[in-house]
């Protein structure tokens, strides 16, 4: 039986420089490449990568070895501040013209 899927609304966006708190990368930080709703995931650049090793094909003398970005949940990175160089929470702001803006916790700092 498929798991049903339930699409998250993440507040981490594509672009946005985030610090892993938990695992193996913990304390390293990068920027997010993709996010993967339906998984609650994060791609991130230069974190959890994997090595896999490609077959050769018929037109090729010899196979590869490709270094790629694996998924990390998103409840192991924080956004990072890159002015402040701290991870901090995020809360949503309602602004005087009626729109929503997300804010880093610790340092106050607008990030739409």
């Amino acid at each position: 039986m498929p798991k049903p899927t339930r699409i998250r609304k993440l507040r981490i966006k594509t672009g946005d420089t985030v610090q892993v708190i938990t695992g193996k990368d913990r304390g390293k930080t990068g920027k997010v490449l993709r996010t993967l709703l339906a998984d609650n995931r994060v791609v991130v650049e230069g974190i959890n990568m994997r090595t896999r090793h490609v077959k050769p094909k018929q037109d090729e003398e010899s196979g590869r070895i490709v270094n790629e970005e694996t998924p990390i949940h998103a409840s192991n990175v924080m956004l990072y501040s890159v002015d402040q160089k701290v991870a901090s929470r995020i809360e949503m702001v309602l602004q005087e013209d009626g729109s929503k803006k997300r804010r880093l916790k610790k340092t106050g700092e607008i990030l739409d």
